[in-house]
């Protein structure tokens, strides 16, 4: 009644209204865009169809991927001002993540298909490669920024988590140079 949809029964059954519906349903939206990519990977690898070079086909993709969602992630604020609407910074969060995700799929290509888990390669390749030791940097500096990306660590961290996510702009520098 009212617009109010309710899923669930017991002392705590979930209550959407109607706005938060379509909330949920754009969200929902961007998580499948979001997962688009995977999905193109996957039915690429499954009708082998990555080319010549397929290691090198899905480091580059994900890579790709990475730096997209990345951007796309800080254009939400900007976004935000020039409509002069919140709903962008409500996908601040969750772009961000799946940048990570796909920064972290591109570094395990990297990792166990491309060096095949040779760790002494590896550390090599850190220290004497320029794009790689750029592109680690960056996904290092990723780590902490999604470990501390929910509500309770915002909470735990007060103003320091602002100041600890400003580090997604010298990210967002050395994902561009790797």
């Amino acid at each position: 009644p009212g617009g109010i949809v309710v899923f669930g029964h017991g002392p705590a059954p979930m209550v959407l209204r109607r706005g938060d519906l379509r909330w949920l349903v754009v969200k929902a939206l961007a998580h499948l865009l979001a997962l688009a990519p995977l999905a193109t990977l996957l039915l690429a690898a499954w009708q082998q169809s990555l080319g010549a070079d397929p290691v090198a086909e899905l480091t580059h993709r994900t890579g790709d991927w990475a730096l997209r969602l990345l951007l796309a992630s800080l254009a939400m604020t900007p976004l935000r001002l020039l409509t002069g609407r919140p709903w962008p910074i409500r996908f601040r969060r969750l772009l961000g993540l799946y940048a990570f995700f796909y920064a972290s799929l591109h570094l395990a290509v990297y990792v166990v298909l491309d060096l095949q888990g040779f760790w002494s390669q590896i550390f090599d390749d850190i220290l004497k490669r320029p794009f790689i030791t750029v592109g680690f940097t960056a996904w290092l500096l990723l780590l902490p920024l999604a470990f501390t990306s929910t509500k309770g660590w915002m909470k735990r961290l007060g103003r320091r988590w602002a100041q600890l996510h400003k580090a997604v702009y010298a990210i967002a520098v050395l994902a561009v140079l790797h």
